[in-house]
């Protein structure tokens, strides 16, 4: 108990997505101040589901706020760069190493799907901003580049295994003198050519050798941290070309599925850790990329009837997952990826087994977490407070006015954590709706008003009368609460669970609690009308699910401002 109590707090920061809005990328970006910034395009922005330029802003100010905590262990859960573009990695690298020499932090990294690409990698194209608000495209790809006005830059590329690693060996992936005890599933090598396994295509025709990237450290005694590269790059049957970027199934959605399928030793070597930590003494704490439980408490079968087969249902673990995983011994586990935070648990044969996403500092809502591993405690730091470039809100305002569009409200936002709201709201338009939504439902919604979408619906919005009259809640909000509304407010208690409840006006909360007495009729058989009662069970489950949250941590989270 003595060395559980004095076990150092451990800072974990999922899905930076750093891009350096100060960097080289061979275009010769914008002067703004004075500075030359290259800046990603607002119009990509807002269909992404994560933000690009606040990233600069956003991931120092995490480092900052680790360092006025005085907090030395840092894990980075995977896709801690834009996009792997090799100027981007650079970029990476040469912060860590800013924050190490200055304040002595040790960073532990883990790859993510956008930190590498197979074999040899492949090619990024990205459109970035002049002075003028234009986007120009920026690639490394010679094809891509023929388009007029087009910038080719060596820059922009993605490196594959081992390669992309190399500027980040430094940041855990090797041993480092301090280290207690290191070690890699393939033993106490840090070579890289020493840390390779086969993977086949699935008719076993093409196989190729791999590097994995994981890694077991302890860097303070008695604190064993479990670094697990859960990437999976797969070829295809019928590869010919290795160097094609199509010759091989991008780990994005293979996830710990993928895993289970083709890194059988990951498991054993979980299994053999778990057990000499148990036997030795020592608190572990498990990461991946990935989350080994559906992060979204179980909604798989109702996201696939809302919407299909969306990129949420195929990232979701299959329970398989789990069970090897418990059957290894963990149980508990610290993920990215989906960009969302919240716990998630499954339980076979008397064993639970909880997954817990960490917030992203580039998606709604922005923050990271702090374990203290003594005490099993975790807080989640938000950075919501931080004040907006204005560098980059103005180059947002001079694209969109090119375009002829009015400023995003986002650009008025009174601070990042509105912002990224902001961009949810943009999302949904811009996105989720188009992309993913049943075209006729996705065009109601992005039109029409509550009182509107009840009525293609079927229901009866009288019998809303008495519930919103008892939540204090007056009828005409059904005509100012719109289906943008709607579906932005569930997306963002979705992935923010109590974090969002903040940011949701309390009327429209009550709204949505009155909603789920609306199903239509027996009568109605339109496709809305199995769409809605699907949905207000989602919504409905969305909210229960963030206030039981919030009664479990009743005090707000901490902001770095």
């Amino acid at each position: 108990m003595i060395r559980q109590a004095a076990l150092p707090p451990v800072a974990v920061i999922a899905d930076a997505h750093y891009h350096d809005v100060e960097g080289d990328y061979g275009f010769e970006g914008a002067d703004i101040d004075g500075r030359r910034l290259t800046v990603r395009s607002w119009a990509d922005t807002r269909a992404s589901t994560r933000v690009f330029n606040e990233s600069f802003g956003a991931l120092q100010a995490a480092l900052d706020e680790t360092v006025r905590r005085g907090i030395r262990h840092v894990v980075l859960l995977g896709d801690y760069s834009d996009d792997g573009q090799r100027a981007t990695v650079a970029s990476v690298a040469r912060l860590l190493r800013r924050y190490r020499d200055r304040h002595g932090i040790r960073f532990f990294a883990l790859p993510g799907n956008h930190d590498g690409y197979a074999l040899h990698g492949r090619h990024q194209s990205k459109r970035f901003l002049r002075c003028d608000g234009q986007p120009v495209l920026v690639t490394s790809d010679a094809e891509a580049a023929r388009t007029p006005g087009a910038v080719l830059s060596d820059a922009m590329y993605c490196e594959g295994y081992p390669e992309a690693l190399r500027p980040m060996l430094e940041h855990g992936f090797t041993r480092h003198p301090a280290d207690l005890h290191w070690e890699t599933p393939f033993g106490l090598s840090d070579d890289p050519a020493e840390r390779v396994y086969e993977i086949a295509s699935p008719d076993g025709r093409t196989r190729v050798s791999m590097a994995d990237a994981s890694y077991l450290v302890e860097p303070a005694d008695g604190l064993w941290l479990l670094m697990i590269d859960a990437n999976v790059f797969e070829p295809r049957d019928g590869t010919e070309d290795l160097s094609r970027e199509d010759s091989f199934v991008d780990s994005t959605n293979a996830g710990w599925n993928g895993v289970l399928r083709s890194k059988p030793f990951l498991t054993r070597w979980i299994a053999d850790v778990h057990e000499r930590a148990r036997r030795l003494g020592k608190t572990l704490l498990c990461f991946s990329h990935y989350p080994v439980v559906d992060p979204f408490g179980d909604n798989l079968a109702a996201e696939r009837a809302l919407f299909g087969d969306t990129n949420v249902a195929r990232r979701t673990p299959e329970p398989a997952v789990a069970r090897r995983l418990i059957e290894a011994g963990m149980r508990r586990h610290f993920s990215g990826h989906m960009h969302v935070a919240g716990e998630t648990t499954r339980e076979f044969a008397g064993h639970r087994l909880v997954n817990v996403a960490v917030p992203s500092p580039v998606a709604f809502p922005p923050a990271f977490a702090v374990l203290r591993p003594g005490s099993g405690a975790m807080e989640t730091v938000g950075l919501s407070g931080l004040p907006l470039d204005g560098r980059l809100v103005e180059l947002y305002r001079r694209e969109a006015a090119r375009a002829g569009e009015a400023p995003h409200p986002a650009f008025v936002a009174p601070d990042y954590g509105g912002f990224l709201y902001e961009h949810a709201r943009a999302l949904v338009t811009h996105r989720y709706l188009p992309r993913e939504w049943p075209d006729e439902i996705a065009d109601l919604f992005a039109a029409a008003s509550l009182d509107g979408i009840l009525r293609a619906a079927g229901v009866d919005a009288t019998r809303l009368a008495a519930p919103l009259a008892e939540a204090g809640v007056p009828v005409r909000e059904l005509a100012t609460c719109s289906g943008v509304d709607l579906a932005t407010d569930w997306y963002c208690l979705r992935h923010a669970q109590e974090l969002a409840l903040p940011y949701i006006p309390p009327h429209r909360l009550a709204l949505y609690r009155a909603l789920s007495g609306t199903a239509p009729g027996e009568g109605a058989r339109t496709p809305l009308a199995g769409f809605w009662r699907v949905f207000l069970d989602v919504m409905r489950g969305s909210i229960e699910r963030a206030e039981r949250a919030q009664e479990l941590v009743p005090t707000p989270v901490a902001r770095a401002v």
